[in-house]
């Protein structure tokens, strides 16, 4: 019976579907395309551009033109001006133009129709979307995370310039003022280029370290290229302060040209609608984006000592002075240890490290790219949750063979075991991150540093692909979801057989422990690295579960093969400190529209 009523419903379906089709061509309230192909996804791609010409000849005449995008003749082609920058709402966010599938396969017929009151309306979202990209730059300039505020801004100034009026795109800021983006995001990004300095620490062979900052403070993270006098660098991430570059063989110049990087075009597939609009509209060239370094010029020791985070308004639990026992002693192993690094002679202090510590050790230096130490290591020792010491304050460069990013600055975090052995090695959070978690006043000091540990664990697993450790760190029954941009490609019950162009929704996959565990292998198996960076950590304890904490995090992850930025949520179990256990992990690489991002809520 159910079949039969299927039956019918399709049926009932194709008929309201050619009446439709035939009304929406002859009533005058819509603009129409159709396409003709061997496969239903072909004819829809014929369709969309069939559309997406006849949006272009309907609002043609509202269309203003910049003077930057004009041929050098002084003349351009208007139609194609116009549906270039259509084409991107086509590919990427034309959620309210319906699908009419009037001849399926093979050699199928689709027709695609959006209503002409409709039509202001997709230029609208964007608008939208380019405002919340500022808000977003703005919170992120602040906490001195300039990568993060360049790339936000530039991207939204390439969405207002895809518009049919930019210059009427205004932001209103807190204080009430009105700026029009097109020339507001130029002169905000200048600021920005202008607030950066950097200075030559010091230079070993073709090794430099430099120190970087931001409006007088350890700037928390920064991209950057140079030249080299041949070809620029891949991208280079600078830290809490810390940047580095790599010369060439031979290159003896005591002057380097730097560049910030503020496009971020290889990342820019993390945003499909991002990713079509800057392959329409020309490069910005940031005549501000390049600092001149002169190493006999600079003092870099004003802006390399502080290690206060940029934001930090607070003292921090590692800030405070705390007691350990002989940290000469301490001091003394970790001088040897960092000997061995420069000279790469594992073997020679083995007998400070316990089996576990050893194992890490040799995959951070001997496995994860080029090793190097940076600046002279100034290390602060802390008791640690177990009895144990922890030291801080040891900061290196990782450099790649492949990718788009090859250089990453560390901070390396060494734990000794009640026994004075290392029995741990991790990348640190960064100050920004560790002061979301340390500032946790209501908490114990023991929950904040188990926390802030475990992070640091769990970055440094996915760093060194230790499939083994994170399997340990999943309950058997955890919950893992991890969240997909899909598209709607088939009619709905109720749509009658009409679909949304691109409709993004949130496809979410739930995996099982050992699911979860394959994919990551498989995931590990085909990159030369891995490295993840965390911000905007938002903890929160749980109202059940004894020392059970939220984390919500928003992720930063590069590999040699794929860069994407996405949100983290992780329910870790830390009632036993030694043992912490996920029994949560959601991720998602966009807020969803309905309900936002997984919280704790979700899983009481």
């Amino acid at each position: 019976m159910r079949t039969l009523f299927t039956c019918l419903l399709l049926a009932l379906a194709t008929v309201l579907n050619a009446q439709t089709w035939t009304e929406v061509k002859t009533s005058g309230d819509y603009l129409w395309g159709e396409g003709q192909g061997a496969t239903v996804a072909e004819a829809d791609r014929q369709a969309l551009a069939d559309l997406t010409s006849r949006i272009a000849v309907h609002v043609i005449s509202d269309f203003d033109q910049l003077d930057e995008e004009k041929t050098a003749g002084g003349r351009v082609d208007t139609k194609s001006y116009v549906t270039n920058r259509l084409n991107t709402y086509s590919q990427a966010t034309l959620t309210n133009t319906e699908r009419f599938v009037l001849k399926n396969e093979p050699g199928a017929i689709v027709g695609r129709a959006i209503r002409k009151t409709e039509v202001e309306r997709i230029f609208q979202s964007r608008v939208a979307k380019a405002k919340d990209m500022v808000e977003t730059a703005q919170r992120a300039e602040t906490e001195g995370r300039v990568d993060d505020a360049l790339r936000n801004l530039y991207w939204a100034h390439a969405l207002v310039r895809s518009l049919q009026h930019p210059n009427e795109v205004a932001y209103t800021d807190e204080d009430g003022q009105r700026h029009p983006l097109m020339t507001w995001i130029p002169e905000r990004m200048n600021m920005i280029f202008s607030g950066l300095k950097v200075a030559v620490v010091k230079r070993e062979g073709d090794d430099v370290d430099l120190a970087v900052s931001y409006r007088g403070r350890p700037v928390t993270s920064v991209d950057y290229t140079f030249f080299d006098g041949r070809d620029w660098s891949p991208i280079i991430s600078a830290k809490d302060g810390c940047g580095t570059l790599e010369l060439a063989a031979g290159n003896q110049s005591a002057k380097y040209q730097l560049k910030v990087e503020y496009e971020y075009l290889s990342e820019a597939h993390i945003d499909k609608e991002v990713e079509s609009v800057l392959g329409v509209v020309s490069s910005r060239v940031m005549r501000k984006s390049y600092i001149d370094v002169d190493a006999k010029q600079t003092e870099p020791q004003q802006v390399f000592d502080s290690r206060q985070s940029f934001s930090q308004t607070e003292t921090s639990i590692l800030s405070a002075p705390q007691e350990v026992q002989s940290p000469e002693a301490y001091a003394r192993t970790l001088d040897e240890v960092l000997k061995a690094v420069r000279t790469k002679d594992v073997a020679a202090v083995a007998k400070h490290f316990t089996e576990n510590g050893l194992d890490i050790f040799q995959r951070l230096i001997l496995k994860y790219g080029t090793a190097r130490i940076l600046d002279t290591p100034q290390p602060v020792f802390y008791p640690s949750a177990d009895g144990g010491v922890t030291a801080r304050g040891v900061r290196m460069a990782f450099t790649f063979k492949t990718g788009v990013r090859r250089s990453f600055v560390e901070d390396i975090v060494f734990t000794f075991n009640p026994q004075g052995r290392i029995d741990n090695v991790a990348f640190g959070l960064g100050k920004l991150a560790e002061d979301d978690i340390l500032m946790k006043g209501v908490w114990s000091e023991t929950a904040r540093k188990v926390l802030m540990n475990f992070l640091e664990n769990y970055k440094t697993a996915y760093a060194l692909k230790r499939t083994d450790y994170i399997r340990t760190i999943f309950d058997d029954d955890a919950v893992i979801i991890v969240a997909n941009v899909a598209k709607r490609s088939q009619a709905l019950p109720g749509d009658r057989g009409a679909t949304f162009v691109n409709d993004k929704i949130i496809r979410t996959n739930r995996y099982t422990k050992d699911q979860y565990l394959k994919n990551l292998a498989r995931c590990f198996a085909s990159n030369e690295y891995i490295n993840i960076r965390f911000e905007d950590n938002d903890v929160a304890k749980m109202s059940k579960g004894g020392e059970t904490y939220s984390i919500q995090i928003s992720q930063d992850y590069y590999s040699s093969t794929y860069g994407d930025k996405g949100y983290l949520l992780l329910i870790v179990d830390v009632n036993d400190p030694q043992r912490p256990l996920i029994k949560v992990r959601t991720w998602q690489p966009e807020k969803n529209p309905n309900f936002g991002l997984y919280g704790p809520g979700d899983f009481k």
